[in-house]
């Protein structure tokens, strides 16, 4: 089927490009019309349905922030000289209308407030701006409002919601500038390296550029069908590029290895040795491929399963990425070479000229001598390389995630020196079936309040049952009860900002660290109390939020997780027609994916290496692991699949499992050390970012594909196939014929 396919692209190969000329064209229009990604996903758990109820019911103040911390290392905060410059820093916003100038909180509001927003020093004073905006037109007014911000005399920085929200932003997009600017280049260079000639090394790069757009295209015109995470350019165009890339040099190289063999041994008509070369390297380089592509795909499809996550867009997008590169790869570029012909060889650089054939031979007669000395000296290594995964720590990115250096994350170090200025609280919600201060129900919510009190790490309840003066429900429910008129202030005060129609909000401080695992147990202790009275306890709040992430991500797990080992042997199956490599694959590609989660925490979360890599220490985002095992999960194979492809072919011409083995290392060792020396430069130039997501996902990609193109692929694979023997190869005979019938068992020779 590829043969014929490879056979038909040179007879037409201006109708094939015109066809890719055509996709191109609509993946430009789609990226020139553009679009706005996704900033957030909300599905609807806990959290999202109690704040959707605060939202709905309680008055429409300022609700989403940015903060200032305005500091002189001159001036106190209740100099007279700081208040007025305080006040003209603030005046802009003052005057604009996108802030509520009843919600800017200073010093100078109140005595409690002078004494929380106050530093220690006596030096810095905390304020925090509040916006009549939605929070996605409020993160992109952001810039413009901070720019309002300006003062002679103090010293200021900006952190909070707003602030993080848009230094993400913008250090997205510096981001993939900086890695496309730097990735390319030196692709190129590798890519010389590699071919020796400037045409073959160009013409993979042009893939990879066409990889680019048209992912990105793809992106975009998903977007209009569905919300796409903003991580997604970053990503996938990482993904894309490196795969785009790869696959292409695989068949220019098998395009040039068959083009030297035709016209040396048979002395055929340039033509014909060009048609013969096409046709036998879309046999088998085209071939491995495509279903390279089909388990990267499978594997970013697994995505899909985490439904009311940013994953799933990622998912989508990252299938449609990969199955563009394919595209190009099996269109474009065979069409492209049909053109070129023995051109592709045309401007040869002054390099040595070594086929590289030795090192390998050597390295597969080692291997399969010294099968079970190879295995116990690197299967430890791995194994060991993933031990620091078992002290993982998750939690949903903060600030933390952005570089040291950047404005939200100096003005969130400089909060914090606050010590009155407390964390924010845990938020109950308790929803009652009609009106909630019905005597009956104030002294259930009296009761709630006293229980809360006394769960460990509670340092206070803030409610309208727990105002000072109310020592008992009798107390609370005659306040609660008399005519608003007759109320103290502070009572009315607190019923407009936390009684709804149906709802009562109670605020838990803690100063147990929202991030951690003790802010989430503490949150489901909360949860196991269920009701007070007639009414359904709710909780949000960021350890809320992280509690109900994780949950949601588990739920999900096992699903996808089938998914991924059912597709993935299947489609493996379909290319090799045995039922043994395939698990062997799955298990070694654990391996690969076992070292790099053990990095990912090594690095990321306890800290190693924080000179170099400039991120702050802090938990896991839990996305993350999921994400990096379906990206790894297909990229883990693309390897796999050429080596054994290699393998597969000299075994089905002489039957010998050791030879096919050793001709296979032998043949595909050099390529693939030289492609994967492309994917790693390209993942680690991600590595390179600034947001912390972006950084682990390049290094964890880059690592692990390292690891797998090495001692992976090069030992482990070839070892493990030499112990086995013949019965890699086995399959029940009813199977095997299906494989023939079924049109995948491409002839060879």
């Amino acid at each position: 089927m590829f043969g014929r396919w490879g056979r038909f692209v040179f007879r037409h190969p201006w109708k094939v490009m015109s066809l890719a000329a055509i996709w191109l064209v609509a993946t430009l229009a789609a990226l020139i019309s553009g679009g706005s990604l996704s900033s957030s996903y909300l599905a609807p758990t806990e959290a999202v349905t109690a704040s959707a109820l605060i939202t709905t019911q309680l008055p429409k103040t300022g609700t989403f922030s940015f903060d200032l911390v305005m500091s002189s290392p001159t001036l106190r905060v209740g100099d007279v000289e700081f208040k007025r410059a305080v006040a003209a820093a603030l005046a802009g916003l003052v005057r604009d209308r996108r802030v509520a100038a009843d919600q800017i909180g200073t010093p100078y509001t109140s005595a409690q407030a002078a004494t929380q927003r106050t530093s220690t020093d006596g030096h810095a004073a905390a304020i925090t701006v509040r916006l009549t905006e939605s929070y996605d037109q409020g993160r992109k007014d952001y810039p413009a409002l901070r720019a309002l911000v300006q003062s002679h005399t103090l010293n200021i920085v900006a952190t909070g919601q707003l602030a993080i929200a848009s230094g993400f932003d913008t250090y997205l997009t510096s981001d993939l500038r900086q890695a496309e600017m730097v990735s390319l280049p030196l692709a190129l260079i590798l890519l010389l390296i590699v071919f020796g000639t400037l045409v073959a090394a160009f013409t993979p790069l042009s893939i990879g550029v066409l990889g680019i757009i048209g992912g990105m295209g793809g992106v975009y015109v998903l977007n209009r069908f569905t919300d796409v995470s903003q991580y997604a350019l970053n990503i996938l165009t990482l993904t894309g590029l490196g795969i785009a890339i790869d696959y292409s040099l695989f068949v220019v190289s098998r395009f040039r290895e068959e083009l030297d063999s035709n016209t040396a041994e048979y002395g055929m008509h340039p033509d014909l040795a060009v048609e013969a070369a096409l046709s036998r390297t879309m046999a088998t380089a085209g071939r491995a491929i495509t279903f390279s592509g089909l388990t990267v795909m499978v594997g970013l499809s697994a995505l899909i399963f985490f439904q009311g996550t940013y994953l799933t867009s990622l998912g989508a997008a990252g299938a449609i990425v990969v199955a563009i590169a394919v595209f190009y790869s099996v269109t474009f570029l065979p069409a492209l070479l049909a053109l070129l012909g023995p051109r592709i060889n045309a401007f040869r650089l002054p390099l040595p000229r070594n086929s590289g054939r030795g090192f390998w031979a050597r390295m597969a007669e080692f291997v399969m001598r010294h099968p079970v000395g190879v295995l116990v000296i690197v299967m430890p290594l791995l194994i060991g390389a993933g031990i620091p995964f078992t002290r993982l720590q998750l939690a949903s990115s903060d600030v933390r995630a952005l570089p040291p250096n950047s404005e939200a994350y100096r003005g969130y170090v400089e909060e914090n020196s606050f010590p009155d200025y407390d964390q924010a609280p845990i938020i109950v919600v308790v929803r009652f079936p009609g009106s909630p201060l019905t005597p009956q129900r104030i002294g259930a919510l009296y009761n709630l309040a006293g229980r809360l009190s006394r769960l460990s790490h509670v340092s206070g309840v803030d409610s309208v049952v727990t105002l000072p003066g109310i020592d008992s429900a009798g107390m609370a429910t005659w306040l609660l009860n008399r005519p608003a008129i007759l109320q103290p202030a502070a009572v009315r005060n607190a019923v407009a900002v936390s009684v709804g129609s149906t709802i009562v909000v109670l605020s838990v401080r803690t100063q147990v660290d929202l991030a951690s695992s003790g802010a989430r147990d503490l949150v489901q202790s909360i949860r196991d109390i269920k009701t007070a009275g007639d009414g359904k306890i709710l909780v949000t709040s960021r350890a809320a939020y992280d509690l109900d992430d994780l949950q949601l991500l588990a739920s999900h797990i096992p699903g996808a997780l089938i998914y991924l080992v059912l597709a993935t042997y299947l489609i493996l199956f379909l290319l090799l027609g045995s039922v043994v490599l395939p698990i062997k694959a799955l298990l070694t590609d654990l391996i690969s994916v076992s070292a790099s989660f053990g990095a990912l925490v090594w690095i990321f979360q306890e800290g190693n290496l924080h000179g170099i890599t400039n991120v702050t220490p802090a938990p896991i985002d839990p996305t993350v692991p999921v994400l990096l095992f379906c990206l790894l999960f297909g990229l883990s194979l693309d390897y796999e699949v050429f080596l054994l492809s290699r393998m597969k072919e000299a075994y089905e011409t002489t039957k010998d499992n050791r030879g096919a083995v050793a001709e296979g290392l032998e043949r595909s060792g050099r390529l693939i050390t030289g492609a994967a020396a492309i994917m790693v430069m390209v993942f680690f130039t991600f590595g390179l970012a600034h947001v912390t997501l972006i950084k682990a996902i390049g290094l964890g990609l880059g690592i692990a594909v390292l690891l797998d193109a090495t001692l992976v692929r090069a030992l482990v694979v070839p070892a493990v196939m030499r112990l086995l023997g013949d019965v890699n190869w086995w399959a029940p005979n009813w199977l095997v014929n299906l494989h023939r019938r079924l049109g995948f068992a491409e002839p060879y020779t």
